[in-house]
């Protein structure tokens, strides 16, 4: 169909004949470029006559020709032309009454929906729900943003602090990035012992290189700032002043901050990458310079140790303390001297004594200390009788050969610790516990009586071994063996072993016991028969031995092998001994304790 552009028009509102003529609007006319069909110009046409009808009022169409595209005659009929306005009454649209507005809205609420079977959970209108608190602000946001305008403001302020550092200061280089100023007119006793503290706890020394950061810096060197006038109060120095600098390289200037002149090339201008990287090898240079000003030295002016004073011995006792008023304020001093007191009173046979944590009250005025060690000696005592809780295992008179006090003897706790290591050396026992338990209480100025009470827990007791191998000068080689170590207790151990080679058999008893009627004697008894088929001799022993012996404690290899042979035999030992290093050895050996 032909397209061409149609005119289009909206009226503004609807004019009725009661409404009169006057309030029908004119028509808008636009052009549209829309595709059309010729009923759609048909259409226009009617709507523009329709509305000047309706102006105009009926008039017949005088001139106006009646004979039209069928087309358009069925669109506008020749009853359209002659009455416009009653024909446009006529259509469907016109005949459909207006709904009521307010009859499309009820006014009444959604009636409630029927129970569902088998819900039985309340709808969210009715449960009970707890209310939201707000989330607090995390703490490690908020202190990185503060280390981080710390560490800024450090940098800030690092050239105002400039003029407190100590003129002609003694600096100790600490670590790469660490250095120490001490004043050079103070004498300081002490200096080397706090270096060495601060380098051993510094957080700057362990700063690696790829924790190189603003952040991690200041942060550290204000930990070490701490740590360093801790260090000091701990040798009496309570009025310390540490000034904390960074001593920062000259920076290299930006490319673009270069002078240029007339006629000069601009420098390219710096990227953000390349001046982080700038800022960051300049800060791997920084040296943190910490100059100390210790103050003076604070001194003991009252130690107060307990009822040491009432003790018979109070002088003895007093002289292992050796810490006395106007002595400089150590707190390794005061912690070193007081297990020296509490060593002591357990050497002069009190058996209870007790010394409590050390209680230091610093003065700043007088700039001195006051110190009060809670010491309360409870008496003294003397040795009673050791008793064993396995009897039938370790007697509690066996117990007393071990012990190297006797009844009667004063109290001294060395005794106490080397008796529960004379009980361990047995082997018998995994763990063993000795505790002194009041008897008499001293009376009179007399000491009292303690006896021991030792706590024991068994250990493995037998073993089980063996060796199996072949070897091309010897044979085939069978060995075994099994002991009991308390099979006659206390202490009496028996083994049995065996030989089943090609040159060599053998079957062998031993029983030994130990800590034999006193510590470290043994009592050996040794029978066993042997054979031996060699080619320097052959042999049939039949031997039975018995001999006391003693035994040595020290630090010795976990096996030592000794060799003694008689000289009878040097020529075939010779030969063995030169045919070892030639020929061929394969060996197993295991062993399992039980």
């Amino acid at each position: 169909m032909p397209c061409r552009p149609s005119l289009n028009w909206r009226p503004s509102r609807w004019a009725t004949a009661r409404q009169g003529w006057s309030a029908l609007a004119w028509p808008k006319v636009s052009l549209r470029s829309d595709i059309f069909c010729l009923s759609g110009l048909a259409r226009a046409l009617a709507t523009l006559g329709l509305g000047l009808g309706a102006t105009l009022g009926p008039l017949p169409a005088l001139g106006q020709s009646r004979n039209a595209d069928p087309a358009l005659e069925a669109l506008i009929p020749d009853s359209a032309i002659d009455n416009p306005q009653a024909w446009a009454r006529d259509t469907d649209a016109a005949h459909t009454t207006v709904p009521d507005v307010s009859t499309l809205i009820s006014p009444d609420p959604l009636p409630a929906l029927p129970p569902m079977p088998g819900i039985t959970l309340e709808w969210p209108d009715k449960a009970d729900l707890p209310a939201i608190e707000p989330l607090s602000p995390d703490p490690d946001i908020a202190d990185a943003q503060e280390q981080a305008k710390a560490a800024g403001v450090a940098l800030e302020t690092d050239d105002s602090a400039q003029g407190l550092r100590i003129a002609n200061a003694t600096l100790v280089h600490v670590a790469n990035q660490v250095e120490l100023a001490f004043p050079p007119d103070v004498t300081l006793p002490d200096r080397d012992a706090i270096v060495a503290r601060f380098k051993g706890l510094s957080a700057l020394a362990t700063l690696k290189d790829d924790e190189d950061n603003l952040a991690q810096l200041t942060r550290r060197a204000k930990s070490d700032a701490d740590l360093l006038q801790q260090i000091l109060r701990v040798y009496g120095y309570y009025d310390p002043d540490v000034i904390q600098t960074i001593e920062r390289p000259t920076t290299t200037p930006a490319p673009n901050s270069a002078a240029t002149g007339a006629g000069a090339t601009p420098a390219k201008a710096e990227t953000a990458e390349e001046a982080r990287a700038r800022r960051q090898a300049s800060l791997a240079k920084a040296v943190v310079r910490f100059d100390v000003q210790p103050g003076p030295q604070y001194r003991f002016a009252h130690i107060a140790l307990g009822d040491i004073q009432a003790a018979s011995d109070a002088q003895d006792l007093r002289a292992a303390f050796h810490l006395n008023v106007g002595d400089p304020i150590n707190s390794d001093k005061i912690l070193t001297e007081k297990d020296s007191l509490n060593k002591e009173m357990g050497e002069r046979g009190y058996a209870f004594a007790t010394v409590g944590e050390p209680d230091l009250v610093i003065d700043h005025e007088p700039r001195t200390g006051d110190l009060n060690l809670p010491v309360t000696t409870g008496g003294k005592y003397r040795f009673g009788h050791v008793n064993s809780n396995l009897p039938a295992y370790l007697s509690s008179r066996h117990l007393e050969r071990i012990a190297r006090f006797r009844p009667g003897d004063m109290y001294q706790r060395s005794d106490m610790d080397d008796l529960r290591e004379g009980i361990l050396a047995t082997s018998l026992v995994s763990t063993a516990t000795v505790k002194a338990r009041e008897v008499t209480p001293p009376t009179n100025g007399q000491p009292g009586v303690v006896d021991v009470d030792v706590d024991l827990t068994k250990a493995p007791q037998r073993t089980l071994a063996g060796l199996i191998g072949y070897s091309s000068g010897e044979g085939a080689r069978l060995e075994g063996s099994w002991e009991h170590r308390n099979f006659f207790p206390p202490e009496g151990m028996i083994r049995f072993r065996g030989v089943l080679g090609t040159q060599e058999q053998l079957a062998g008893f031993t029983f030994r016991r130990n800590n034999f009627h006193e510590r470290d004697q043994v009592l050996t008894a040794d029978l066993y028969a042997q054979t031996i088929q060699v080619r320097a001799y052959d042999a049939n022993t039949l031997s039975a031995t018995a001999s006391p012996g003693k035994a040595i404690h020290a630090d010795l290899p976990e096996a030592v092998d000794l060799f003694v042979r008689h000289p009878a035999d040097r020529h075939a030992g010779n030969h063995q001994h030169h045919a070892a290093h030639h020929l061929f050895h394969r060996r197993t050996a295991f062993a399992r304790r039980l």
